[in-house]
């Protein structure tokens, strides 16, 4: 089983929450929706009808993806994750060597990835590229725009962020 850390008991919160308010839709407000659509007449021409059919289709499919998801969360000992390197809920700056800027960056599962806010997910090229690496160490990683090269100036791992 795994150690909850703060970031992976706010991730596996959201995660319950998303799947317990897709169950509360497919249990009764789809059954209701489809329903009242069958009321309307001929199933074959009821755009309503099909709509709430194909939602369910989604629901179920995306049910099944989160609850899938969180059996994998459950799976992580988060206290082998590495204490002094690169891995999931590492906070790092890094040096651009390509652009010459500063950039700070979050890694994270694939759910939780934000570019534009710093999340990247530890499945994308750059954050499998930074996998493993250290303070002073450069990264180089390709990616669909090219070669690129990071150098690690400062390095939190999951451990070290507050409530950890």
């Amino acid at each position: 089983m795994y150690q909850e850390t703060s970031m992976a008991a706010e991730f596996i919160e959201k995660l319950e929450k998303e799947i317990k308010t897709l169950e509360y839709e497919l249990h009764n407000e789809l059954p209701k929706e489809i329903q009242t659509a069958r009321e309307l007449g001929d199933l074959k021409e009821n755009a309503e009808y099909a709509a709430a059919k194909e939602r369910q289709d989604l629901v179920r499919s995306k049910l099944g993806l989160l609850q899938k998801r969180l059996a994998d969360l459950s799976m992580i000992d988060f206290t082998k994750i590495a204490r002094d390197a690169i891995g999931l809920g590492s906070t790092v700056k890094v040096f651009d060597v390509n652009n010459g800027v500063e950039i700070k960056y979050r890694l994270v599962t694939s759910e939780e990835s934000d570019v534009p806010n710093g999340k990247i997910s530890t499945t994308s090229p750059i954050g499998r590229g930074m996998m493993g690496k250290k303070v002073g160490d450069i990264a180089e990683i390709k990616t669909p725009n090219g070669e690129k090269e990071f150098e690690i100036l400062e390095l939190k791992t999951i451990h070290d962020q507050p409530g950890s």
